[in-house]
């Protein structure tokens, strides 16, 4: 019987002004040490582009210590602010390894 630890929230980006809202899923499997991190869909983002849309995408980061160690990057969602990605990545991780490894986003 294998132990699962599966996470599931909606973060909102906050800086000096909102950025918009990202959903994605962490599921971590320990018996066969893999993360599992989807990248679901991003809501309300900024227009950064003159004609009022943006081509996002996401960039997934595991650290530790301020060093990256592992990333990965969505495909690029062009002229939305909205997109949808449903994109998965998944990490060799050990149960040590994952409880000091911090995950970002971009």
């Amino acid at each position: 019987m294998s132990t699962r630890s599966v996470f599931q929230c909606d973060i909102l980006l906050l800086q000096e002004e909102s950025l918009g809202e990202i959903c994605f899923s962490l599921c971590y499997v320990p018996t066969i040490s893999k993360l599992t991190i989807v990248i679901l869909e991003a809501k309300n983002l900024k227009s950064m582009d003159i004609g009022g849309s943006s081509d996002p995408y996401v960039k997934v980061q595991l650290a530790l210590d301020k060093r990256k160690w592992k990333k990965r990057t969505t495909s690029i969602k062009n002229k939305s602010l909205n997109p949808y990605f449903n994109e998965s990545f998944t990490f060799d991780v050990s149960l040590d390894q994952i409880q000091v490894r911090i995950i970002s986003y971009i």
